[in-house]
């Protein structure tokens, strides 16, 4: 081999080897320091079945009077004094109709109504003469049944033309909108110089010294719930406050098909801070039941199954858990059930868990054992 071909080797070498140093550098990448996921999950705090205890249930705050105030006649509308937010006292005139039309059926009626007088005044006076004649023998009987006829037609007229005239007058009445009570106005649906028909709403008002809420309470619960009972409430608008109420209405038939009953909630303090619309919680206090007292309860979705048996996911704080935000976590601690007949409130557990327990409700089948959650606030059933 020549001193030229070995030197075409060596430098063949050389490349070779710069090549796979180069490759090699381009493959040595930083790892990547992946975060762990602290997955939410709601709950449910384990408590004897039929217990006394305590949920919070969502609604909405409304005045205790939310209505559309409208005309019960059409017309050009000429007075308006309602803008957002006023006040309106009891009576006081909110809109009003251009009146003319209105004005002119109540001078034709009360003309009208003369007539019918002047003619039973004729009528009348005509009957006493013919009753003077026939009580003289100078009028036959046909001629006074007649006059008394053409009397009793005339104090009819009269009668009629007298409820024509009240009609005109309650429609020049009806151009003349006013509110039912104290009220504030939410909101204005017509313009000034703006024509509108009869029932159509010109403004929105709010009346009532207090709002209240209306809650939507599945048929579950409905039974333990007290006309009357005092509850917490917590406005998410007004943070920081707390505000208390009385239950003032229980549903007795549920809401548009469904297993949800009505209950009305009255405050009794914060009324100049609530306004209608708001969104609120509600702590409720349910009743207890005696029978199956002595039971645990979960709900259906609460219990996952596999190989091994039953089981739950008990949520036990954590001891010592890095986080960079005030968070607390969780452990889900996986545990075998024993599980007993399902009623209405969900699954007995005969064994494996105990009262004061927070199981988890949701993702369970995405739980492992000993992983660490952090808990979604929630009803959990």
């Amino acid at each position: 081999m020549s001193v030229v071909e070995v030197n075409y080797m060596k430098y063949q070498r050389l490349i070779l080897a710069s090549l796979v140093g180069i490759l090699l550098a381009g493959c040595e990448q930083p790892e990547i320091e992946v975060a762990e996921i602290v997955r939410p999950v709601r709950y449910v705090k384990v408590v004897p079945n039929g217990a006394a205890e305590t949920r919070i249930f969502s609604g909405v705050t409304k005045a205790a009077l939310e209505t559309d105030l409208s005309f019960k006649v059409g017309g050009l509308v000429t007075e308006l004094n309602a803008a957002v937010g006023d006040v309106l006292e009891s009576g006081q005139i909110v809109a009003a109709l251009e009146p003319t039309d209105f004005e002119v059926r109540v001078r034709e009626a009360e003309a009208g109504l003369e007539r019918a007088r002047a003619e039973q005044r004729s009528a009348q006076a005509g009957f006493e003469r013919t009753r003077e004649l026939y009580e003289n023998r100078n009028a036959s009987r046909s001629d006074l049944d007649t006059g008394r006829a053409m009397a009793e037609s005339a104090a009819a007229l009269v009668r009629a033309a007298n409820q024509q005239m009240q009609g005109a007058r309650l429609q020049l009445s009806y151009t003349k909108l006013s509110s039912p009570l104290a009220c504030s106005v939410a909101r204005r649906h017509v313009e000034l110089n703006q024509n509108v028909a009869a029932g159509q709403p010109v403004v929105r008002v709010n009346c009532g010294d207090c709002p209240e809420i209306r809650l939507d309470v599945p048929g579950l619960y409905i039974g333990r719930v007290s006309s009357g009972a005092a509850v917490e409430v917590t406005i998410a608008a007004l943070p920081g406050r707390q505000f208390n109420g009385t239950v003032t209405e229980v549903g007795i038939g549920t809401d548009q098909n469904r297993s949800i009953y009505p209950v009305i909630v009255q405050l009794s303090d914060g009324c100049d801070a609530a306004r209608s619309g708001m969104a609120a919680d509600v702590k409720l206090q349910l009743s207890g039941e005696s029978a199956g007292a002595n039971q645990m309860v979960v709900p259906m979705v609460a219990v996952g199954e596999d190989r091994s048996g039953n089981f739950v996911f008990v949520l036990e704080p954590a001891e010592t858990v890095e986080s960079d935000n005030t968070e607390q976590h969780f452990v889900a601690y996986r545990r075998g059930v024993t599980l007993g007949p399902v009623n209405a409130q969900g699954i007995e557990i005969v064994a494996g868990i105990s009262e004061g327990d927070m199981v988890a409700t949701a993702g369970v089948r995405r739980l492992v054992d000993r992983q660490v959650v952090t808990l979604l606030e929630g009803n959990g059933r």
